[in-house]
């Protein structure tokens, strides 16, 4: 279902699903670019609009240059449900990330501790006693021939969105991960790829190749699959751009 430029994969009357695209915004001030709260408002009141501006909470988010799915909720009582869900680790959260280089082990766990800099809007590894540390972990898994989600060396997916124009990695090799978060801090999964010698491709804050070549680059990093209870019925539901 679309709407404009809207991806919805659900909606009822509590929760709406969607795609969020390669640099749109969950939720900013800037009010000269849209950003996914205020179309999705616009969106909710198109079709109720005796209800006046629509109640919509934010959930979880995703970088402004990362695409893939979230969810947002339609009522306070959804909101506190979904909430609790993810303070719990109810929410599945998935992703695919074409990264530069080859992991040192075919699938593992990293664990590290995190600190976000709010003035440079970065974040960076530090040690667990450093002042504001919080820990992070996420599983990788290698993904093998005919499994991957992008078009190595174009950044095509295969829902067909944008083409992002960089060349190939001058450190060589790339790979495609299908990443498990298990935490949710500040640029996690860009932050501990990087640390681990493999950044993301595209990543022009995090990875110093991608800044090569002087052209415009998208970050090959998507948030394809999603997987919660719903708020009220309890029902399992799953959504995958695979």
């Amino acid at each position: 279902m679309k709407s404009n430029r809207l991806d919805i994969l659900y909606e009822d009357k509590d929760i709406i699903v969607c795609v969020k695209p390669h640099g749109t915004a969950v939720q900013t001030k800037n009010t000269s670019a849209p950003d996914m709260v205020s179309m999705l408002k616009t969106h909710i009141f198109s079709q109720e609009p005796q209800n006046g501006e629509p109640y919509l909470a934010v959930i979880h988010r995703l970088d402004q240059p990362v695409e893939g799915i979230l969810v947002f909720a339609k009522s306070p009582f959804a909101a506190k449900e979904l909430n609790r869900q993810l303070q719990n680790k109810g929410f599945g959260k998935y992703y695919r990330a074409l990264v530069d280089a080859i992991p040192p082990r075919e699938e593992d766990t990293l664990e590290n501790y995190m600190l976000k800099d709010g003035r440079t809007n970065t974040s960076r590894i530090c040690t667990p006693d450093t002042p504001g540390a919080k820990q992070a972990r996420l599983h990788y898994k290698i993904l093998q021939e005919g499994q991957g989600y992008f078009k190595k060396g174009h950044g095509e997916t295969k829902r067909g969105r944008g083409k992002s124009q960089f060349p190939p990695s001058p450190a060589g090799p790339q790979t495609e991960l299908d990443i498990q978060l298990d935490t949710g801090r500040h640029h996690q999964i860009r932050v501990q790829m990087a640390h681990l010698g493999c950044p993301i491709a595209g990543d022009t804050k995090y990875n110093p190749g991608a800044l090569n070549g002087g052209e415009w680059q998208q970050i090959q990093l998507c948030a394809y699959k999603l997987s919660f209870r719903h708020p009220r019925t309890g029902r399992q539901m799953d959504f995958s751009l695979l």
